[in-house]
């Protein structure tokens, strides 16, 4: 189900609480809006949506990807860039890194870590910020 974008830069820098089994929902409803937005979009974060849970879901190079629970681990090859959020107008100046170490959490639950470099890095990492109340 498309949900609602969030503007409220109030809600959005609260921090999420961790995700459950009885969020798996939240996530295929974060796949869906993310679908119906993506002329404008990559990524987005339960917390986009008014729900503050930890899950993201994103462009992961074409393919939709919804992660529970991401951390980051590790992170290498910091750079600067500008970023623009869909709950947010225009763009915000950022350092973000090319190469990050995720675990997280798949839609059956089970703990996964991988590396992601380059432009799906930096999207995780933007959602992964709004996990933690963090606004660019």
């Amino acid at each position: 189900m498309e949900r609602q974008i969030v503007k409220s830069k109030l809600a959005l820098r609260m921090p999420s609480e961790e995700a459950t089994a009885d969020d798996l929902p939240l996530a295929q409803d974060l796949l869906d809006t993310l679908a119906a937005h993506a002329h404008e979009c990559v990524g987005l974060a339960a917390n986009m949506v008014g729900i503050r849970k930890r899950v993201i879901a994103f462009d992961n190079a074409g393919t939709p990807m919804a992660m529970l629970n991401p951390s980051i681990l590790e992170k290498t090859g910091a750079y600067e860039t500008d970023e623009g959020c869909l709950s947010l107008p225009g763009t915000r100046h950022t350092t973000r890194y090319q190469r990050i170490l995720v675990r997280w959490q798949d839609l059956s639950l089970a703990w996964q870590e991988r590396w992601f470099e380059g432009w799906t890095a930096q999207i995780i990492q933007h959602e992964v910020d709004h996990c933690n109340g963090i606004l660019i």
